[in-house]
């Protein structure tokens, strides 16, 4: 029994959504085509160029000092570097570049600064909707990291593996048209739903046998059935000769009464 219950309350839904199939995929669609309008033509592209330093101590002259213990030891120097470059030391001068054209708080919140795991490479990335910048910005924060550790931490061994190049080519990071029209079908779909049930569930109104039987509780004996008119022709009653065993039940109905009439006179 709780099976089948299940089976009609699954078809209900379905049949709920069949009936508000129209505004399910108008709503997705719109959602959909508004997602792909705004990030085609709306949105501002967004391009990042990344660089990478490495960071390494002079070996040390002790040799009672295992390589393991240095080597962790600049590991854990790494996070240190990361603060440093993103202080004020650096981007002070950063921001003094010609061509950057950011504040020193811009600079920090457009800086994205990681590490790869386990190593001592930094890589330095910046988002702007100017490939060129973008590239001259990261480099200008690792040539001057290069140039100011050394008077910071003593630190006289700072390459710059690979340096950030404007590429006029370059694809931009975001926005992302395709991820942005799929998110906004998912939720178009989503909010279109949960709207067809909720209008659905708000709609008390009887249209059918089985809304009579659901809300009455009492079986259904007989229906009427809708007569249509026919296009470019007005409505009008139904005569006998339409339907000839209406009229015979009509005409014999009525032959008691003439006759009734007739006796009377």
């Amino acid at each position: 029994m709780e099976h089948m219950e299940q089976e009609i309350d699954l078809r209900q839904l379905l049949a709920v959504l069949r009936k508000r199939l129209r505004l399910i995929v108008l709503i997705t669609v719109l959602a959909t085509l508004v997602s792909a309008v705004v990030s085609f033509f709306v949105l501002t592209p967004v391009y990042e160029a990344t660089t990478e330093v490495l960071v390494n101590k002079s070996e040390p002259t002790d040799q009672l000092l295992l390589n393991a213990q240095y080597i962790d030891a600049n590991l854990k120097l790494v996070e240190t570097y990361k603060v440093i470059l993103q202080s004020p030391r650096i981007l002070d001068k950063v921001a003094a570049w010609p061509g950057v054209g950011y504040t020193t708080e811009e600079l920090r919140d457009r800086l994205s600064i990681t590490t790869v795991k386990n190593s001592q490479v930094i890589a330095i990335s910046f988002q702007d909707p100017d490939p060129a910048r973008a590239a001259l910005v990261v480099n200008a924060v690792a040539r001057t990291f290069q140039r100011e550790i050394t008077n910071i931490m003593k630190v006289d061994n700072v390459q710059i593996l690979t340096e950030a190049k404007a590429d006029p080519d370059a694809k931009p990071v975001k926005p992302r048209p395709i991820l942005n029209m799929a998110l906004a079908f998912v939720l178009g779909l989503m909010v279109s739903m949960g709207l067809a049930f909720l209008l659905e569930f708000l709609d008390t109104s009887i249209k059918t046998e089985q809304d009579v039987e659901r809300e009455l509780g009492l079986p259904v004996l007989g229906a009427i059935g809708v007569i249509e008119k026919r296009s470019g022709s007005p409505r009008r009653a139904v005569s006998g000769s339409k339907v000839p065993g209406v009229r015979a039940q009509l005409e014999v109905a009525a032959a008691p009464r003439r006759k009734a009439v007739g006796e009377g006179v």
